[in-house]
């Protein structure tokens, strides 16, 4: 299940070859997840190639992407990124980029700065791509530390594009989760940027909430969402449930994605909140209950019909973990396996990493040891076509290895579910 993307008005790239080709045939090698090990390459008349040729091609194929990245014309850059974007959601390239991890950083940091604001939301998603693509470990990290800074610049500067703002805070809750350095710095530098975009929501000192300008509630709920996932990295005494009065107060928000993403890090927080002490209170949880209940049976039919159910069924699961603590599980099947989504900070982690690789989040959880440590799935069960067995035993050895990797992994432990199964 790879993701469509299309070159930008079949630009020339240097090979000669138009950004749509370009762009089509990185793709419809990385398209799918269960594709054959033999590729059939046109060049010869339908023949088979081996699965080495096929490899090399596919390689040739995405250094033109990167070479794109430093090409003069917008559209060709625009074009590489999305070529690169699709590719990197949709198989392990971890070998091919572990060599040339600087020179792509130093792109994307390039378009980041330069670029108009469309190629700056694509640079900052390749951007959180990228740092799923390298694991947890050392090289994560030092992409992270050159490009946290750009990412963080973009996402507050309110003359930047309101895309690329949002695309900024998507990456940089990413990009932190997995590579921030243990000793927090990181960590707490990009949560205070992340809260200084969202609590622009937050009612004033009347009680009144501001009126949203254009695309603000869709740059509110990034925010809130990547700062909510870095929550989750917090140590019991940096936890801080100081934003839930402010929060309840944005229930009443006339954005319903704003209104949704409020009201799953209000339960996210409380769970957090009961996690560290069973009598954990929010100090007015009737007035909570009573507005979780209003949008839970909202009837509003000002609103449009989809929102209303929407709104309606998660506020429902929101009000009953509140009341109950009960939590609606789901279960994510790939492969041969499956997790379970059982609680809020585990649905957290799964909704960013969907949010940042679509389609191609089941091909992770099935391959990349990263997502595999996350949610406690042990080593790959099969291997991915394109990666021999020497070299992913390489990348888990190299990643399994890396004090980085280990100290993150405890960090991020909490997420684990015991019960991660084979179907």
């Amino acid at each position: 299940s790879g993701i469509k993307v299309s070159g930008r008005n079949g630009v020339k790239g240097e090979s000669g070859a138009s950004d749509d080709e370009l762009a089509s045939d990185v793709l419809s090698h990385y398209s799918s997840a269960s594709e054959s090990a033999s590729v059939v390459d046109e060049a010869t008349g339908g023949e088979p190639v081996d699965e080495q040729t096929a490899q090399e091609e596919t390689e040739d194929k995405l250094k033109q992407c990167i070479d794109n990245l430093m090409d003069k014309s917008a559209k060709t850059r625009l074009a590489a990124l999305d070529s690169l974007g699709g590719a990197f959601s949709s198989k392990l390239l971890y070998d091919f980029l572990i060599e040339r991890r600087l020179t792509v950083s130093d792109c994307l940091e390039r378009s980041l700065r330069k670029g108009g604001g469309e190629e700056q939301a694509a640079a900052a998603t390749v951007c959180a791509q990228l740092c799923v693509q390298l694991g947890g470990g050392d090289e994560g990290e030092e992409g992270f530390k050159i490009l946290r800074p750009v990412l963080s610049a973009i996402m507050i500067d309110g003359c930047a594009s309101v895309s690329a703002r949002q695309s900024c805070a998507r990456a940089l809750g990413m990009c932190c989760y997995v590579s921030a350095a243990e000793d927090g710095e990181d960590l707490v530098k990009s949560m205070s940027h992340l809260e200084s975009v969202f609590t622009m929501s937050y009612p004033n000192r009347e009680g009144t909430l501001p009126t949203p300008n254009a695309g603000a509630p869709g740059l509110h709920s990034a925010a809130l969402h990547a700062w909510a996932l870095l929550v989750t990295l917090c140590p019991a005494s940096r936890l801080t449930v100081l934003h839930l009065p402010k929060l309840q107060a944005c229930l009443e928000s006339s954005d319903v994605n704003y209104r949704i993403a409020v009201g799953e890090t209000i339960a996210l927080l409380v769970e957090l909140g009961r996690d560290i002490d069973r009598e954990f209170e929010f100090e007015d949880s009737d007035t909570l209950c009573e507005c979780l209940k209003g949008l839970a049976t909202d009837g509003n039919k000002h609103r449009a019909k989809n929102d209303r159910r929407k709104q309606r069924t998660i506020f429902r699961e929101v009000l009953h973990y509140i009341e109950n603590e009960d939590f609606s599980e789901e279960k994510i099947r790939f492969g041969v396996e499956g997790i379970y989504i059982d609680s809020w900070m585990r649905r957290r982690v799964y909704d960013a990493f969907k949010e940042v690789l679509e389609s191609g989040v089941r091909h992770h959880l099935q391959f990349n040891p990263l997502l595999r440590d996350i949610f406690g799935l042990g080593p790959p069960l099969i291997l991915d076509s394109s990666v021999k067995s020497s070299k992913i035993s390489r990348f888990e050895k190299h990643l399994f290895n890396s004090a980085a990797f280990k100290a993150r992994t405890k960090l991020r432990n909490k997420v684990r579910d015991k019960r991660a199964d084979v179907m």
